[in-house]
């Protein structure tokens, strides 16, 4: 029996799945990212699963010498060094799949919760405040929304958004990313032009790293509400909140930051977090789009199936996010 080793807490339901295309479990999530180095290197190990614990890079796979697959129990891939991987023989798998369907309704709740003062008016009632006017929103109907990024996560926003009577556009840099009738692709400058609302699906790279900085926003023909679901450091987190201060930036949603380890922030970092926090334009969540009890299980059920293709020689390319 093939055996897979797992640092990350998982949903109960891998281990019987594994075992049911005869991949044997060795499960342990207590392992520091310093420990899985030596516990890779115990045991002929065929996988490895991860989810954001350790980076896998060219050090801790020449641990594993007959490692085939490492497993991301999601779509994010940014831990990983793809090129060590492709290097190492080693194949990458992961499972955008399992967890498009929350980020697609999440960012629905983001766009409704930012243009209709939600969280704030949430706020204000619990503190005794009843301002109606105060709280006037704007209706996402007529509006233009541009996605960023058409990969699983952009496609499952854009299909959401289908019922509520909005332009949807989408940019990708991928050539090869095709409509599916739910946003019509258009160049970055026509994205820019039309926009009402941004929001950001691309995954993080070294070539993204603040891929929206200020050249990027003040690109825009009028104001925006700009929506962040992907990742942090795709954004420059300065360079919004100038633009939230001077109006280039009508207002934010972001469920992730540059930096969402709250207590090492960096006095730059803090900066900008203090701003965000205060802003009454901004609303902030704790990296839970793709995070549901539904996506925890269904992560699960993507990833076997790609390890059952990979091992039965039937896998195709990495999908992307």
């Amino acid at each position: 029996m093939s055996l897979c080793l797992v640092v990350d807490e998982m949903h109960p339901s891998l281990q019987p799945l594994l075992q049911s295309i005869g991949v044997e479990i060795d499960y342990q999530p207590s392992l520091t990212a310093a420990q899985v180095p030596a516990a890779l290197a115990a045991k002929p190990y065929e996988g490895l699963v991860v989810r954001s614990k350790l980076r896998v890079t060219a050090d801790l796979l020449a641990h594993g010498p007959q490692l085939r697959y490492v497993a991301r129990a999601g779509a994010g891939t940014d831990n990983i060094d793809e090129a060590a991987m492709a290097a190492a023989g080693v194949a990458l798998l992961n499972a955008p799949e399992g967890n498009r369907d929350a980020v697609g309704e999440f960012a629905v709740g983001l766009l409704l919760g930012l243009l209709r003062n939600i969280a704030r008016a949430d706020h204000e009632v619990r503190n005794g405040q009843w301002r109606r006017e105060a709280n006037r929103g704007t209706e996402i109907g007529g509006k233009t929304i541009g996605l960023l990024g058409y990969g699983h996560m952009g496609r499952a926003f854009a299909r959401r958004l289908g019922a509520f009577g909005c332009t949807v556009l989408a940019h990708d840099n991928d050539p090869a990313v095709c409509t599916d009738g739910h946003a019509t692709l258009v160049p970055l400058a026509e994205l820019q032009t039309r926009a009402d609302v941004l929001s950001l699906h691309i995954p993080y790279s070294a070539a993204n790293h603040h891929y929206v900085d200020e050249v990027f926003l003040t690109g825009f023909a009028k104001p925006v509400w700009v929506m962040n679901t992907a990742r942090g450091e795709v954004v420059d987190q300065a360079a919004l909140v100038r633009a939230l201060q001077n109006g280039t930036v009508r207002g934010a949603a972001l469920d992730v930051l540059d930096n969402e380890k709250l207590n090492t922030l960096s006095p730059a970092q803090q900066a900008t977090f203090d701003f965000l926090r205060a802003a009454p334009n901004v609303v902030l969540t704790p990296h839970v789009g793709g995070w549901t009890f539904e996506s925890y299980a269904r992560i699960n059920e993507v990833l076997v199936e790609k390890i059952r293709a990979f091992r039965a020689g039937t896998f195709g390319a990495n999908a992307g996010s």
